[in-house]
């Protein structure tokens, strides 16, 4: 089994407070839209909380599993999608557990201008569900970036 090169995505500057307020309401929205009680947590490229919130009906256990998961794709510098699917293959793929990692999907880097500026995660709800949710918190603020200020 050929292994992947670790990501080389290179960090950038923590992101704003109104880059992480975009990513909220984005995440937010999307979530409120299908009904589902999450909690969602932004960290800034040092890994450090910026902003959590916990949706009506989330489970308590929601919120630390949200922030471990937005911590969890900012040091690896992937979606936590790729560590649950390393430890799905069994072998060698095992040794993530390791790490002390979420290796739960619904956690991803937030990108802008090629650079991890923060990260998002999201629990509550199926881990399928909770990747919609941090996509849709990641892409408002790549989009914000690209597009006019």
């Amino acid at each position: 089994m050929t292994q992947a090169p670790p990501p080389t995505t290179p960090y950038g500057p923590p992101l704003s407070i109104n880059a992480a307020r975009r990513a909220m309401s984005a995440a937010e929205a999307d979530a409120m839209r299908n009904n589902w009680g999450v909690s969602i947590a932004i960290v800034d490229s040092g890994g450090n909380l910026v902003m959590l919130h916990r949706l009506d009906n989330a489970q308590l256990s929601s919120v630390r599993i949200a922030e471990a998961k937005a911590r969890t794709a900012v040091e690896f510098r992937r979606p936590t999608k790729a560590l649950e699917d390393a430890v799905a293959g069994g072998g060698v793929g095992l040794r993530v557990l390791t790490f002390g990692a979420s290796v739960a999907e619904g956690g991803v880097p937030i990108i802008t201008d090629g650079k991890i500026v923060g990260g998002i995660g999201v629990s509550g709800a199926a881990s399928q569900q909770d990747a919609q949710v941090a996509m849709a918190g990641a892409a408002a603020v790549a989009d914000a970036m690209i597009g006019p200020t």
